[in-house]
């Protein structure tokens, strides 16, 4: 149970990115350590190989020639006693064995006296009576035999006799083991060198880490003027700029939300009390005439419609922020069909203000778009450029395509818009000439309800004006509507 409760906890948290950094640390300073330990072992072992084999070789090269001087493999050979006792000498010092065996396969002196006058035939033996020296070693049964050609006195060319001596390795093995066995020592003192230094190496690596971790933390709690500035590696840079920038972000929505709210509360205010300051003026009167009832009837009504439109107005953007993605009706439309009946509707308010509609289609645009949100956009554009226009004035509208996105461009020959005020048009509630937004009747919220209908068909809109010349709204919109799940997809 205690062991569930310990895992749960553990998953929870999550692992650690120091657990990985240490591993992969610990395993890139011990693998080449253990592979080094386990070719210097072998190396040894085969150099203290080929050294013994070097050594008895050579010895055994001299007995081979005191032999042949003696003429120990004829007949008439004296006294051989010195020259067994040198053999036995050499075998017992090689903890090994000799054999001599004479041109007829027959072993005319053993070490171990236990196979004299037996024959011995082998492959090295054959091959060595035609001259060959010949070295084997068994690793198995743990010997070295080597044979060497005993040559005849009178012709040297000729081999009378083959010397086979058998080594005994013991010795080595123990050596190598005995070195094996510090070498393991020493490792074991390596592996916990190398895992305390990386412990602290990764402790120090992560900590510049976990100072961000600490902030992020107090940003979390609210705290959005942190001072999240981390420079101990290029990528804390990084982080600390990503999450800054992000901090601004968040700051200046927060922001635009008080002012948001603040706007909002103002606007809702403004036509109640003027309705309140007209109910009153009324009913502060006696006996008012009729003409007069009439005229402060007209602008409470005036005041309701205003109220009611921003309402509406509000209502559509936050039916648009909260359905996003998910209420797109997108349909194949005729781009340049939609833009005429945009314009015959909008025909009466440009009569009345003396303004010129004008449509100009390049080319034929068929494109998948919200034929209502649409519609809605491309009307807020042409009716504030209406609007804010001047008398005898012109609105021409503009569509043109290409292979990937069609374009409208909205242009007029109005009153323009200052530069400083370019960068604020598509906030909420935000107006350049608020005396003129309330004589025509504006919310303020035109423009950013006609933005996140662009954003919401993936376009983008832009804006140039010149103040006294005229102001053009350019719009670009995908010809293909394709949904944020099919791009992810």
């Amino acid at each position: 149970m205690k062991k569930k409760k310990w895992l749960e906890r553990f998953k929870l948290r999550g692992k650690s990115v120091m657990i990985p950094m240490v591993i992969l640390m610990i395993l890139t300073a011990l693998v080449p350590m253990l592979l080094q330990a386990m070719i210097s072992r072998r190396a040894f072992n085969q150099t203290q190989l080929e050294a013994k084999g070097i050594e008895i070789q050579n010895q055994c090269l001299i007995l081979s020639s005191r032999l042949m001087r003696s003429g120990y493999m004829t007949s008439d050979k004296g006294n051989t006693m010195e020259l067994d006792t040198r053999m036995q000498t050499i075998a017992d010092i090689y903890n090994g064995r000799i054999v001599i065996v004479n041109s007829s396969f027959k072993i005319m002196k053993d070490t171990f006296n236990l196979a004299a006058g037996k024959y011995y035939v082998s492959e090295e033996v054959i091959r060595c009576f035609n001259g060959e020296t010949n070295s084997r070693m068994n690793q198995e049964m743990g010997y070295l035999t080597q044979t060497i050609p005993i040559h005849s006195a009178s012709d040297k060319k000729k081999v009378t006799g083959v010397m086979v001596v058998m080594a005994s390795t013991e010795n080595i093995s123990a050596l190598t083991d005995r070195v094996q066995g510090s070498t393991q020592l020493f490792l074991l003192c390596m592996i916990l060198v190398v895992v305390v230094c990386s412990m602290a190496a990764v402790f120090f690596l992560i900590r510049p880490f976990k100072r961000l971790l600490a902030s992020f933390e107090r940003v979390s709690y609210g705290d959005l003027d942190t001072d999240i500035m981390e420079d101990a590696y290029k990528e804390t840079i990084q982080l600390s700029q990503a999450v800054q920038k992000s901090l601004r972000k968040l700051k200046a929505v927060d922001q635009s939300r008080q002012e948001f709210v603040s706007n909002v509360s103002h606007e809702l205010k403004t036509p109640i009390t003027s309705i309140r300051v007209l109910a009153d003026s009324l009913m502060s009167m006696e006996e008012v005439p009729a003409e007069l009832y009439r005229e402060f009837m007209a602008d409470i009504s005036d005041e309701v419609d205003r109220e009611n439109q921003i309402i509406t107005d509000l209502l559509t953007l936050v039916k648009m922020d909260k359905s996003a993605q998910s209420q797109m009706n997108i349909t194949q439309t005729n781009i340049n069909e939609e833009l005429e009946l945009i314009l015959k509707r909008l025909r009466p308010i440009a009569k009345r203000s003396n303004v010129e509609l004008i449509l100009e289609s390049i080319r034929e645009v068929t494109g998948d778009v919200d034929r209502v949100k649409f519609s809605l956009a491309v009307s807020n554009l042409v009716e504030n450029a209406i609007k804010y226009n001047v008398d005898s004035g012109w609105v021409r509208v503009t569509l043109d395509a290409d292979h990937k996105y069609f374009y409208i461009r909205v242009a007029d020959s109005g009153i323009g818009i200052p530069q400083d005020c370019m960068d604020h048009i598509f906030e909420r509630f935000f107006r350049v000439d608020k005396a003129r937004s309330r004589e025509v009747g504006g919310t303020g919220l035109g423009l950013a309800i006609t933005l996140n209908v662009i954003q919401m068909h993936h376009g983008i809109i832009d804006a140039e004006s010149t103040p006294g010349e005229g102001t053009t709204f350019s719009v670009r919109i995908p010809l293909n509507y394709v949904s944020r799940q099919e791009d992810k997809s």
